[in-house]
């Protein structure tokens, strides 16, 4: 392929270091969505952890009450657009997977969740391994790096 393909980012986070949470309900979701796909975002990945350096910790069950109604909302507004879902966790790949997300983007390479990997064999769809070192809560301390 020659033609560069653009991924749009759509932020439900509270705290997003990005956009500040401004994706809070579904009109704002959907507005935004819509103008990422008419200015050419072959992707739209949703992600509903905050991974900005020394972001609260949420559970699993939050991430999944945040991320879950977004996918299903976006799918149903837009039925061909491709979902790229921004998770480190197996059980919340799989449920936006299930409900027709195409790819998922990992800010953890599979390391903070040890069955992430064979979720996305099971699925067979493209998987982005982000580095990251620590975690959101403690990468920001983690930043000596002897050999790259």
């Amino acid at each position: 392929m020659t033609t560069p393909k653009v991924m749009g980012v759509l932020n439900i986070t509270p705290d997003s270091f990005y956009d500040g949470g401004r994706h809070k309900n579904p009109d704002a979701v959907l507005t935004h969505t819509e103008k990422m796909l008419g200015e050419g975002a072959t992707f739209i990945d949703v992600g509903a952890y905050s991974s900005r350096p020394g972001a609260d910790d949420i559970t699993e069950d939050e991430e999944l009450r945040r991320i879950l109604p977004v996918v299903d909302l976006i799918l149903r507004e837009f039925p061909d657009t491709l979902l790229s879902i921004d998770t480190f966790r197996s059980k919340v790949a799989e449920k936006c997977l299930q409900l027709g997300a195409v790819m998922i983007n990992d800010i953890s390479s599979g390391h903070l969740d040890n069955a992430m990997l064979k979720t996305i064999s099971e699925f067979q769809v493209p998987y982005i391994a982000m580095h990251m070192r620590g975690n959101p809560q403690t990468m920001k301390t983690l930043t000596q790096n002897n050999d790259l």
